[in-house]
């Protein structure tokens, strides 16, 4: 090994070679590791498309080494090839610290620059987090997550800022998609599941070479938000616990530290009526050290939410809940003191510079935060072999087309039939070559199972594709999606909904991003819920080529008024419940509700 230094030689422990290399690391070095920025899938030398700088001048600038991957490639080649180029700006510099990549989930229909990416071209494509909860099956969320632990490899991707596993007992909450639902036993139990998917199988108790670490967010439970609002904006600051359910919403979290996370994210909300100081989470002592590291003994990465320092302009202020006031510096010694390892979405290295020259932050606390980062490089290999990936192969590995046919079989299972007909007389599956007339689905779909007709009147059949009600502000761009208000459809939408419905028997199916006020389209032949399935599958098993396996993983409120009456952190709370968690019918059957202890064994 002449003309290596130590903490290059994985024959050496790894926590000597931590040691080796905090000795030669400039205060630069120190503090650039700590900051966590998005990048673009574009040339690292220019700047993204969405105007920021690119990733090789905050390497050699500000000695960062993590970035955040947003938007799809037209290619897996495309983000192998840029992955090794920053591995190469990397190495310009005499210590080599290898650059970590991250993602938000990007496997499935959402395409939300802040919280997820479509799977696009390259990626198989799976149903939401919330299909995978439908399905029950911890199989399937560990194959899932094992699939999507390849194709990440393939492309350079370490870090997996998910799984989500916010539970949704808020209903008008925009984030749910991104969950495992409602019952906390279920959501700890797939989302332990989907750790362990992403170590792999040669991780036992520590990450290797082969592994992708997880972030499981956002801690310490983000879902039950005051009315609905998100903490993305400032009124959606607030999380309150009305029922006094703060333990159970952190249940999945030990959880998952049980099953082997390595990193965390706290949520932007600030707790609101607790005994927690009302600041945002991640600013939260009590909470980052006082709950995650020290009552549950997890020495692993926390990593901010994106942008509660600087935040990003004038429409999108930092997200500084309750610590409005301190300076950018101020945020950053806070961040620190609370327990925080990185900032994410930031780059003003700056700022900590000044807070440690100034004496506020020791050298000491930094090393801390320096040896987490380091400790999880080293492990995953990122150091020695697994520093650069074979572009070459990546694009026969990402959406290989076993992984894109288990994706399809589990979007299809995750469909879940809420209605069907009559006992005597269910309307699904379809026949074979009945005249249909579509809304919301491309008619290609349909060949070799019907005759699409071009008005309802002329159909035996209609088959519509609508999503839960959306009612978001538009003057709030992509983020206005967030806020999407009442669960009940317009009265446009509805009326037109109940004019097909009384023209010819109607199988409506409904993307649940949110459980929808369904009462007033009862009367349709057929209910289905879904969570991103695409149509070609979705209509083989209206035709019976494939099963509706799916159970709620949540409840589905009867009105606006049960729901304005619940508890933002209590599970299970609307009164009578138009279809209850667990709920989902087999064919050939419009009764027979699996029971809640059924639906989560």
């Amino acid at each position: 090994m002449a003309g290596r230094h130590p903490y290059e030689d994985p024959t050496v422990d790894v926590e000597r070679r931590i040691d080796d290399l905090l000795a030669r690391m400039e205060l630069e070095d120190k503090v650039g590791i700590l900051y966590h920025q998005y990048m673009g899938v574009t040339d690292p030398e220019r700047p993204d498309q969405y105007g920021r700088p690119g990733a090789a001048e905050h390497i050699r600038e500000r000695r960062m080494s993590a970035f955040f991957v947003q938007g799809s490639p037209p290619a897996a080649r495309d983000l192998a090839e840029i992955h090794n180029a920053l591995q190469r700006v990397a190495l310009e510099h005499p210590l080599g610290v290898p650059v970590t990549l991250a993602t938000d989930p990007r496997h499935s229909v959402t395409d939300n620059p802040l919280t997820a990416n479509a799977a696009g071209a390259a990626f198989s494509a799976w149903p939401e987090a919330l299909g995978l909860a439908a399905t029950r099956s911890t199989e399937m969320v560990e194959a899932f997550a094992e699939t999507a632990r390849q194709e990440y490899l393939a492309v350079g991707i370490r870090v997996g800022a998910h799984p989500q596993i916010d539970l949704t007992t808020e209903p008008r909450w925009a984030r749910m998609v991104g969950t495992f639902g409602e019952d906390a036993e279920l959501t700890g139990r797939l989302g332990a599941a989907y750790v362990r998917g992403f170590r792999g199988p040669d991780g036992g108790d520590i990450l290797t070479r082969s592994s992708v670490a997880t972030m499981p967010k956002h801690f310490p439970g983000g879902g039950p938000q005051k009315d609905g609002l998100d903490p993305h904006f400032s009124d959606g600051k607030a999380q309150v616990y009305p029922g006094g359910f703060f333990e159970y919403h952190l249940q999945p979290f030990i959880d998952v530290i049980e099953a082997g996370a390595t990193q965390m994210m706290p949520y932007y909300g600030m707790p609101v009526g607790t005994e927690h100081e009302e600041v945002g989470f991640a600013f939260n002592k009590s909470v980052i050290t006082g709950i995650l590291r020290e009552r549950l003994k997890f020495d692993g990465i926390v990593c901010t939410d994106f942008g509660v320092i600087t935040g990003y302009g004038e429409h999108f202020p930092a997200k500084a809940w309750g610590v409005e006031h301190l300076s950018e510096e101020d945020r950053v010694v806070r961040l620190l003191e609370a327990g925080v390892d990185q900032f994410g979405g930031e780059s003003h290295t700056e700022h900590l510079m000044s807070a440690v020259k100034g004496g506020r932050v020791t050298e000491a606390r930094l090393d801390e935060s320096v040896r987490r980062l380091l400790r999880e490089k080293f492990l995953l290999g990122l150091f020695d072999g697994a520093r650069f990936v074979d572009a070459d192969r990546a694009n026969d590995v990402v959406g290989r087309r076993d992984f894109r046919e288990a994706g399809v079989a589990a979007q299809k299972a995750s469909l879940t039939l809420l209605t069907n007909g009559s006992d005597d007389a269910p309307t699904l599956p379809a026949r074979a070559g009945v005249k249909v007339y579509v809304e919301g689905v491309d008619p290609d779909a349909f060949a070799g199972y019907a005759d699409v007709v071009a008005s309802a009147s002329e159909a035996d059949l209609a088959v519509v594709r609508v999503s839960a009600p959306n009612h978001a502000d538009p003057a709030k761009s992509f983020l206005g999606s967030m806020h999407k208000g009442s669960l009940e459809y317009s009265p446009e939408q509805r009326d037109h909904l109940l004019d097909l419905i009384d023209t010819v028997p109607t199988v409506i199916d409904v993307f649940f991003d949110r459980p929808p006020i369904l009462e007033p389209l009862i009367g349709a032949a057929a209910l289905i819920a879904s969570f991103g399935t695409a149509d070609r599958p979705f209509v083989e098993v209206l035709f019976g080529d494939g099963e509706p396996c799916g159970s709620l993983p949540l409840d589905v409120p009867r009105s606006m008024d049960a729901v304005l009456e619940s508890r933002e952190d209590a599970p299970f709370d609307t009164r009578d419940p138009l279809f209850r968690f667990g709920h989902g019918l087999a064919y050939g059957a419009s009764a027979g509700d699996r029971t809640r202890a059924e639906a989560t064994s």
